[in-house]
């Protein structure tokens, strides 16, 4: 019997059948690398929800951003109620990277905002790997920068048990050596307070819980869970496990050995620097060195503690980082969301990461161990994950390549429809250039053949349909083709090849008396957020942009998209840039993407064979069914609009009581509403409310949360 217990009132259907068979049988084959290529709309989460189930592993999913990891992570929450569903995502809600640039002599310090819920979801993620079976790790890039060792940290925690022998003030020392502090007054997480022979913990991966024990004499009398805020019990137990408070935690011996082994560092660092005749960067290195090493033996813990990493884990230089990955068990399944983005953004993770660093180091703000605190190779992390599942619309050459045994690419060809005893559809990839189709695969011979597809929406819905226009007078038919959609009081998307493109025709449309926006890349990444939903409400009806109208837009009101000159053949017109943007408009029924093009390109060609090719199969499905497809249709989300209402909100109050404002207990207020913004995963409102926050703190003279930057002087 499997762990995972999958909660839904749906039964698969479409593709989603057919889907699930084919890639259970590869991946209990022992298969390394599955793609499943599902289109938006098919299901493609309650399929890999049903193939958790089937294998029974831990699971770790990797999104390419914050947002798209939180809804996966709802909806794997609901689909697994009964099972640990954990969320891991970088814990800063602002961040600013050490650095330093030559040039100007400018260093810049490190800075960030640690989001206290976040924070306490990775403590649980670790937590839930070390002691179940049953796990599911929603997870972003950040899952593969380095972590504290599993090791160290499965050996500081505290197992306690009622009857145990444990003298009280021994178990206040071992609670303070994995970074708990006794705090008696303010009692919230990774902290304890004692009255007499009660000490109370509120573990850091909790979220309302804390944990009383009680001594008798030098016995465990009694363990109870219960209430932080109303002191109430909840239940008794028999036994609990503390877990390390913070991620970086090293025991007491290897940190003496970890100091050792810096300060060896350091002396070398030293002469270096001094053979070199670079005496600003001797001083410079000694002195941060030292203060940090003070810091470690009086704290536990210093700021950067991680860039120390290779000394406290005793690794040897160059060698792989631990991170999350190396917390789950060794036979894992990791699903890769919108592979076609993921896969590039885990690989140029490294080389981001180490040219900053070797600018630090070169100057002497870091030891050279500095280099080894990184984000995993990409040849690291491929070694460390097992079995793959790579899912996309529009998987990449890569996905291609590694789950057709290394082929070069396919294209779309004519399905058979499949019977569900039939595991093999004629519809085969071909080898790019050749016009027979590879051989059959076995899904149960290892290093089989698997790209499986799922294009069949149960909601009845077709691909949009195609247009092909001529580039002359592209503008004039955007324009005629806009007004005919608003009539209907549907929405526009209109993409361009540049953002001072994108900024001129919206002037122009907005001259001809259209109501429309624009976004790029120059837009705020609140303000973004706040035009796509302000274009759901109808505020506006057309939206201009450039490569942010793609993967990961859910605008159901969309219905139809404009595409100018795409026969410039490049990155924002390939055959990948093309498919995402087509389907922004696939969740209207009367979607429809009209391509300005004087020549056909290759990635036009394969668009119009790919869509006509899904279109044919959804519409037989949907006569054979007698579906009859039906707009999707989404509730209204909250709007981000926290200083639009906050400004009329504050003109008011001015008018009606002059100046005389509490501006600290509006700051309060706001800082309430951000924190539960944070709690809810609701990233872009909190960062909204804290940007407003900064605002009203520099109006009063408060210092805002900002980047800082400074020369420095030694």
């Amino acid at each position: 019997m499997s762990r995972f217990q999958l909660s839904s009132e749906f039964e698969p259907k479409g593709d989603q059948t057919q889907a699930i068979a084919k890639l259970s049988k590869s991946l209990l084959a022992g298969n390394e690398h599955q793609t499943l290529l599902g289109v938006t709309g098919s299901g493609k989460t309650f399929t890999v929800a049903n193939l958790i189930t089937e294998l029974g592993k831990p699971t770790l999913i990797m999104s390419h951003n914050k947002t798209l990891a939180a809804q996966l992570y709802s909806e794997f929450k609901s689909f697994f109620p009964n099972n640990a569903v954990e969320y891991f995502v970088s814990y800063f809600d602002y961040y600013q990277p050490e650095a330093y640039i030559p040039r100007t002599d400018t260093y810049i310090e490190k800075d960030s905002s640690i989001n206290d819920e976040i924070e306490r979801l990775r403590l649980s993620s670790m937590s839930s790997l070390l002691t179940r079976k049953d796990v599911i790790v929603v997870a972003s890039v950040s899952c593969i920068y380095g972590l504290g060792s599993p090791d160290d940290y499965k050996d500081m925690m505290i197992p306690v048990k009622v009857g145990q022998d444990l003298d009280r003030d021994d178990f206040l020392k071992a609670l303070v050596s994995i970074l708990y502090e006794r705090n008696d007054i303010e009692f919230g997480r990774g902290k304890f307070r004692v009255r007499g022979d009660v000490v109370e913990v509120f573990p850091a991966y909790l979220d309302d819980e804390g944990i009383r024990v009680e001594f008798f004499g030098d016995e465990i009398d009694r363990i109870t869970l219960f209430d932080p805020l109303t002191g109430n019990s909840r239940h008794q137990l028999d036994d609990v496990t503390f877990y390390p408070a913070k991620q970086f935690v090293t025991p007491k011996d290897k940190m003496a050995r970890a100091i050792k082994d810096i300060r060896a560092e350091l002396t070398e660092r030293i002469e270096h620097f001094e053979k070199n005749q670079q005496y600003l960067e001797a001083q410079r290195i000694k002195q941060r060195t030292e203060y940090d090493i003070e810091m470690m033996q009086e704290m536990g813990f210093c700021q950067g503690i991680e860039n120390y990493s290779r000394h406290l884990t005793g690794r040897p230089a160059g060698a792989k980082p631990g991170t999350l990955i190396d917390f789950f068990p060794d036979d894992f399944f990791t699903v890769i969301d919108e592979s076609h983005v993921s896969i590039p953004q885990i690989g140029g993770m490294y080389e981001g990461d180490r040219s900053r660093k070797t600018t630090l180091v070169d100057f002497g703000f870091r030891l050279p161990s500095a280099l080894d605190n990184r984000p995993l190779k990409f040849d690291e992390y491929m070694g460390a994950t097992g079995q793959r599942l790579y899912v996309s619309a529009t998987p990449a050459k890569f996905e291609i390549q590694n789950s057709t045994a290394g082929r070069k690419g396919y294209i779309p060809h004519k399905r058979k429809r499949i019977g569900e005893e039939e595991l093999v559809p004629e519809r085969l990839p071909r080898i790019s250039g050749s016009k027979q189709p590879i051989e059959k695969f076995d899904p149960t011979k290892k290093g089989a053949d698997l790209i499986v597809e799922q294009i069949i929406r149960p909601t009845g819905l077709l691909d949009p349909t195609l247009t092909l226009r001529p580039l002359k007078g592209q503008i004039d038919e955007t324009i005629e083709l806009c007004q005919q959609r608003i009539e209907k009081n549907e929405r526009v998307l209109v993409t361009t090849l540049t953002k001072r493109t994108a900024e001129d025709l919206t002037d122009y449309l907005r001259n001809v008396g259209l109501r429309v926006r624009y976004i790029h890349a120059d837009v705020d990444a609140i303000e973004r957020v706040e035009i796509l939903r302000s274009l759901r409400a109808a505020e506006f009806d057309i939206l201009v942009g450039i490569n942010l109208l793609r993967e990961g837009l859910d605008l159901p009101e969309v219905s139809l998209v404009c595409i100018l000159d795409a026969d410039k053949e490049g990155f924002l017109r390939s055959e990948t840039s093309l498919i995402q943007t087509v389907g922004r408009a696939a969740r209207h029924v009367n979607g429809e993407a009209v391509l300005f093009a004087d020549q056909v390109t290759d990635s036009i060609q394969s668009l119009i064979s790919i869509t006509e090719y899904r279109r044919r199969v959804q519409q037989e499905y949907n006569e054979e069914h007698g579906i009859t497809p039906t707009t999707v249709v989404r509730s209204d989300q909250e709007t981000l609009r926290v200083f639009q209402r906050g400004k009329e909100v504050e003109q008011s109050l001015v008018a009606e009581s002059g100046e005389d404002i509490d501006t600290l207990a509006v700051i309060r207020e706001l800082e309430e509403e951000m924190q539960e913004a944070a709690q809810k995963l609701e990233f872009e409102r909190a960062a909204l409310i804290r940007d407003q926050i900064n605002k009203l703190k520099k109006e009063s003279g408060e210092a805002p949360l900002k980047m800082k930057r400074k020369k420095v002087k030694y």
